[in-house]
Parts: structure tokens; C-alpha cells; sequence
């Protein structure tokens, strides 16, 4: 069995789950591409920054509920259905790997950090998902060894991913900006770089950067990368939907070991 791919998704709002646009397009390449190099993952182990806790938590569920964790949207954006089923095995090896620095916590479920792209990415929902918790308790670099810690879980099947966001700040949307401000398009710009030359203590200590506080004024959209960058430490990525948009958002996504 191939090594899986681990993947970082730049989510934006929940409406792209019902999007049908270039953005969701790449997804539904990237899904495919998986697919057809790699087989189809034993199970998904997803790090959402919209489950952002005291210390770190894994799922257990066998069949996790969907969570719909956004408010004021249309109607049918909370008629979507997505509904994998949750794997033992996965959540046996998170436990095993993280030890006493994991709890078993199933009070949570898919939530739309997770299924507005996997809809997208794997639409059959035939692939078993495992929600692992973004831990506000600890600092950059430790979710960055956290990634170090689960990356053997590639050799094993399992695809790891992230979603978040590069540049969140909602207090700053422009809903009338297509693109991205300048601001927003530095710091992307910058990080996008970082990745790409592999200097992962530059999106380590990314509040060195200028714009970082403006780009992430809270981290739980940007630690969800540094798992993936620690669970493929080393690896060169594949940099998909490197676009901006409301001003203040950024959809940039990289996939290492394609």
C-alpha cells in the first residue's frame, strides 16, 4: 500500500458546500486524483479548526452525527447530507500513537469545517471519517510535533487532513470584494512561499510576519496546517485554489505526497 497523502483545505464559508465553481471543481480533482494513485483511504483522520478544545480529543463514534455549525444560512445548505461512518481502527491508532495526550471525546461530530469540502472531495461519503480536535492549549510548534506524531498513520492507509484557513478574520470581511486585500495577500503570499521552500519554522513563527495579526487574529484556522506540515515534514507540496476572497479570506490548500 502507497503511502497516503496528508492535506491541508482552505474551507472559506459554508456555502461551498453547495457551490459549483472552479474552487469546488479542484476539489473534486483532488478527491479523484487520490483515488486513482493511491486507492481509497482506509479512513479520513480530519483536524477541523471548528472543533477547537481543551486539550486533544479524537472521535469514536461509529457513526459520528453531521454538525451544523453555522448560523443564518439558506435552508438547504442544513438539508445537505453527509454521512460517513466513523472507524475503530483509526481512532485505536490515534489513541495508541498520542497516549495520555488524547482523550476519547464523542460529544462533537462532522462538523461543516469538515463536510463542506468533503462533499466535494469524496461526494459518495463511502470513506470513514475520525474528527481529531485542534488543542487551543498548546503552542505552534507543539501542533506541529503533534503532525510529526501522526504521520505514521499514512503508512497505514489512513489519509490525514486539515481544514482551515491561512488568513481568517472575519471581523474584516469585505462582502462586496471578490479578491483579497493587500494585507491578506502578503501574508498568503508569504506563507505560500515558506511552504514551498520548506521552511517550516517561518509558518512555525508566523507572528513574526507583519500582517500575521490582522491574517490570524485567533489561531484556530491556521493551526489545523502546521498538523499537516508535522505529518509531512519534509515533503514538497502540491498548491491547489490559491486564491483570496470577502477581502480577508484566504482558500489556499496544499496537498504533500502526491
Amino acid at each position: 500500500m502507497k503511502k497516503m497523502p496528508a492535506v491541508f483545505v482552505g474551507h472559506g464559508s459554508p456555502m461551498i458546500a453547495l457551490d459549483h465553481n472552479e474552487l469546488t471543481d479542484t476539489y473534486n480533482r483532488l478527491g479523484k486524483r487520490i483515488l486513482e494513485e493511491f486507492g481509497k483511504p482506509k479512513a479520513i483522520l480530519m483536524i477541523s479548526a471548528h472543533w477547537y478544545t481543551h486539550g486533544t480529543l479524537v472521535q469514536s463514534a461509529a457513526t459520528p452525527r453531521q454538525v451544523y455549525d453555522m448560523y443564518g444560512f439558506p435552508p438547504e445548505l442544513y438539508a445537505l447530507k453527509y454521512e460517513p461512518t466513523g472507524c475503530a481502527g483509526l481512532t485505536r491508532d490515534v489513541t495508541d500513537l498520542l497516549g495520555a495526550d488524547v482523550e476519547i471525546d464523542d460529544s462533537w461530530g462532522i462538523d461543516h469545517g469538515a463536510w463542506s469540502i468533503l462533499v466535494h472531495i469524496f461526494p459518495e461519503a463511502d470513506i470513514p471519517v475520525v474528527q481529531l480536535s485542534v488543542n487551543g492549549d498548546i503552542t505552534e510548534r507543539a501542533a506541529y510535533e503533534l503532525g510529526q506524531k501522526l504521520a505514521v498513520l499514512r503508512e497505514k492507509g489512513y489519509l490525514i487532513m486539515g481544514s482551515g484557513n491561512v488568513v481568517h478574520n472575519l471581523r474584516r470581511v469585505e462582502w462586496e470584494n471578490e479578491h483579497g486585500n493587500p494585507a491578506a495577500d502578503r501574508f498568503d503570499d508569504a506563507i505560500k512561499a515558506a511552504i514551498e521552500q520548506r521552511n517550516d519554522e517561518a509558518v512555525i513563527d508566523y507572528h513574526r510576519h507583519p500582517d500575521a495579526d490582522y491574517a490570524v487574529p485567533t489561531p484556530d484556522h491556521f493551526l489545523p496546517l502546521l498538523y499537516i506540515l508535522g505529518a509531512a515534514k519534509g515533503e514538497l507540496p502540491y498548491t491547489f485554489n490559491n486564491v483570496r476572497n470577502l477581502g480577508s479570506m484566504a482558500l489556499t490548500g496544499y496537498a504533500f505526497g502526491l
